[in-house]
């Protein structure tokens, strides 16, 4: 014995209205969050003083190099996380060597030195 199903207007409008919503969704193109909302800033020495870098919206889950001092002896310092993600800073380039982590609205002094940052 098989089983028949009778399709009334009601399971009829129903199933297209299901499938017009699958390809509406389907066609819709969602922005992903891969950036951090906001700007962090860190200071780094220059030849004529101290200086202020920012990183505004920075790729998340991406190591980023702090461009100042990328090639350089120097470490930044004195970040401020005004982004809406934690933020890890590395002592070594490539998020190498120790680290330390600031949440959004963080701020630390100038003892804390970075080379480069990855936001969560």
């Amino acid at each position: 014995m098989t089983a028949r199903t009778t399709m009334t207007p009601r399971t009829t409008i129903t199933a297209l209205a299901a499938s017009s919503l699958a390809l509406a969704m389907s066609l819709c193109t969602s922005t992903p969050a891969h950036a951090a909302t906001g700007t962090f800033s860190y200071k780094y020495a220059t030849p004529g003083g101290t200086a202020t870098g920012e990183l505004t919206n920075p790729r998340s889950s991406t190591c980023i190099d702090i461009p100042e001092v990328r090639d350089t002896d120097r470490s930044a310092h004195t970040p401020v996380n005004r982004t809406t993600s934690t933020v890890t800073m590395f002592t070594g380039p490539d998020c190498t060597g120790d680290y330390f982590s600031l949440r959004p609205g963080g701020r630390a002094s100038s003892r804390l030195l970075l080379k480069s940052a990855v936001f969560s």
